[in-house]
């Protein structure tokens, strides 16, 4: 059996094929015992046939096509070792010969990963966003720990702005019922813009027990086509109205929402994690605009293949999110008036960047030898282990492998992020407060 890199061009690589005629024979025989009880041979029972007789009655290439399979799959992957190729697609076959007695001379052609020029991308200039925590946002945080801790009291006065408001809704769009349109017993707080605006405005000054027909118009860009830009009229019970009793926020709030025994030690301490939060923050915004710089300057001509395969990852993460919300994709498509390909579509960008930030990540690793160790590894292992109460042999054997690889992926990434700051030009910019500032960095894998 001989295998041969011809090329590489466009990323595709072409193997060329020679498997001899006593390889082929064995194959020929292997193909024989796994089909031989499909021949009915007269004469022999069935599975008893020889395969002589077989080949006389279908005709020689009868087990051709499972003996080129038997072969060709063990000289593709004998090939793709020995010449360090890394597919990320299935192989295709053209067989350019085969016969009993002279074997099989085919050519392969399958899809490998990229190569990554990076440039530059030690000396990387980016900025670093400082969050500072000022007393504001400790207030904030107080505000909504107060607003958490609220009563909600019934009242006999019209609805306001504020109110928790218990109504009943059905909809109807041109004189017909909205489909899910019909809605009893639920709770919306009046101002928070949950629903549309326009509705939540016309149910304030309304009072319990009363019934009103109201009209919205939905926004242009409302992500249900059905009804973008529609007026819907809304037929709205108003059953009971509820507003928010807030505690004074002193020592006494302070035990009962905390382990704290003054309001001053409950500040500092949401103070502290306010801080901590802020350090996440910058590390993240540090991350981001590292991967956007290597990103940006990185050249690659990514396959398709790989695109493709990131895009069924993302709508299987999609669809595992919609079903925990009690949706499955065929419904959501139906509401979103989406075909199948307008849906996968819109995962193309997403998807190529993916990839890109993957390929260009693992090819810093590559250039600077950055590995995962043996010891990293089991002292990331230790802290899970620690904390599931088990010793780190014991947490190791629960674990497939599968987990161990997103574990080292993960700490890849880290050294990866850890090399590339120490080598950064980072400017930081300070910004007062965090309040709004998600901070969010770039998903760690590799």
């Amino acid at each position: 059996m001989k295998v041969n890199v011809e090329k590489i061009e466009n990323n595709v690589a072409t193997l060329k094929i020679e498997v001899g005629a006593d390889e082929f024979e064995k194959a020929l025989e292997q193909a024989y015992k796994k089909n031989v009880k499909r021949f009915n041979i007269p004469g022999f029972r069935r599975g008893k046939a020889p395969r002589r007789l077989i080949e006389m009655h279908y005709g020689p290439e009868v087990f051709y096509e499972d003996a080129a399979e038997i072969v060709l799959s063990e000289a593709y992957k004998k090939g793709v070792e020995e010449n360090n190729l890394e597919p990320v697609d299935h192989p295709h076959f053209d067989i350019d010969q085969i016969e009993k007695g002279k074997g099989i001379v085919a050519t392969a052609k399958v899809t490998v990963k990229p190569e990554v020029d990076l440039g530059e991308y030690k000396g990387l200039e980016v900025e670093k966003m400082v969050y500072n925590v000022t007393e504001e946002d400790v207030e904030k945080e107080l505000k909504a720990l107060q607003e958490k801790n609220a009563r909600l009291i019934s009242v006999e006065r019209a609805a306001q702005k504020g109110d928790i408001v218990i109504v009943d809704l059905e909809g109807f769009l041109d004189g017909k019922p909205l489909k899910d349109g019909k809605v009893q017993n639920y709770p919306m707080e009046l101002g928070s813009k949950i629903l549309v605006e326009d509705l939540e405005e016309q149910i304030a000054g309304m009072n319990a027990g009363e019934t009103r027909e109201v009209k919205v118009t939905y926004p242009a860009d409302h992500p249900n086509k059905e009804l973008a830009g529609k007026e819907v009229l809304f037929k709205v019970t108003l059953k009971e109205i509820k507003e928010k009793e807030l505690p004074v926020i002193d020592d006494e709030f302070a035990k009962d929402v905390s382990e704290f025994d003054t309001l001053q030690e409950l500040k500092q301490d949401i103070k502290n994690k306010l801080e901590e939060r802020a350090k996440s923050f910058a590390e993240s915004s540090l991350r981001g605009s590292i991967l956007k710089k290597l990103t940006e300057q990185a050249k690659v001509d990514i396959p398709q293949a790989m695109i493709d395969r990131e895009i069924e990852r993302l709508i299987m993460d999609f669809a595992f999110q919609l079903r925990l919300r009690g949706m499955d994709l065929k419904e959501y498509l139906e509401a979103s008036q989406l075909s199948p390909e307008e849906f996968k579509a819109k995962f193309q960008d997403r998807a190529y960047e993916n990839v890109k930030t993957s390929l260009v990540l693992e090819a810093v690793a590559k250039a600077e030898n950055i590995e995962v160790s043996e010891e990293e590894l089991d002292d990331e292992l230790s802290k899970y282990a620690e904390a599931a109460q088990k010793s780190l042999a014991e947490y190791k054997k629960g674990l497939k492998e599968e987990n161990l690889e997103y574990i080292k992926d993960r700490i890849l990434t880290r050294k990866i992020f850890d090399f590339l700051k120490s080598h950064a030009k980072v400017t930081e910019k300070v910004v007062e407060g965090i309040a709004g500032n998600e901070g969010e960095g770039e998903e760690e894998q590799v």
